[in-house]
């Protein structure tokens, strides 16, 4: 059941409320929510409070609110907080997954890249540069849009909209693997050889290199877990 909102943080409260409802399916997609007057009395807050956080989710796609209708569920979960999940995940589990992810942007773009991709991620490379040049926000945009470009010449839209979605955790976390100089730093080389594979359309050289890129560093960081985790 719905409990009563503390007195501050009303707004956010409201959010987070709704938030879990709408996860474990009190209101199915496509089913009506109860009225702002319903919600409030529930929660113990004002009708402006609720209308405040049906805007959040309507704004996110999660709700949809029809004029004279009512306001109607679109989908039970909130890509915003999916990406504030992923953002705040470990470091380990984000590279993982991000390795996942391009291998198989890679292995599908061998498969499937036009000249155009071709053309593009050429261009992209020769602008993606070093982090050497101390432009470390600049840099990691550069390298994100490469990889961004991989998944979409994989002609996948899921995997290409679902990896521009990461990417911004992704800028999140490149900063902090940037800062540890005990992790390797993919370079121009391995960025190169997954160009490469996917110009010739070579699949499985492009998955290996990709991997490459990424593996390298999932795998100092488990080295270094298990260091510290022996010393406590």
């Amino acid at each position: 059941m719905l409990k009563p909102a503390p007195r501050n943080s009303l707004v956010a409260h409201a959010i987070e409320a709704l938030r879990a409802e709408l996860a474990k399916g009190t209101w199915q997609i496509g089913e009506r929510i109860p009225p702002e007057a319903s919600l409030a009395a529930m929660l113990g807050v004002s009708r402006n409070t609720i209308r405040e956080a049906v805007r959040v989710f309507a704004h996110s796609e999660v709700l949809e609110v029809r004029q004279g209708d009512g306001t109607y569920v679109r989908r039970n979960t909130d890509p915003a907080e999916t990406v504030r999940r992923i953002s705040q995940a470990g470091l380990r589990d984000h590279l993982e997954l991000r390795c996942m992810l391009e291998v198989e942007a890679a292995r599908l773009a061998a498969s499937r890249r036009t000249e155009e991709d071709v053309v593009r991620l050429t261009r992209l490379l020769a602008e993606r540069g070093s982090s050497a040049d101390g432009q470390v926000d600049a840099f990691i945009s550069r390298d994100v849009a490469f990889h961004v470009a991989v998944a979409d010449a994989s002609h996948n839209r899921s995997l290409a909209e679902f990896y521009r979605y990461f990417s911004e955790a992704i800028r999140l976390h490149m900063s902090e693997t940037l800062a540890d100089r005990r992790l390797p730093e993919p370079g121009e080389a391995e960025h190169r050889a997954v160009l490469d594979a996917i110009a010739r359309g070579d699949a499985e050289a492009a998955a290996a290199a990709a991997r490459r890129i990424v593996e390298p560093m999932s795998a100092k960081l488990t080295e270094l877990l298990r260091a510290q985790a022996a010393r406590i």
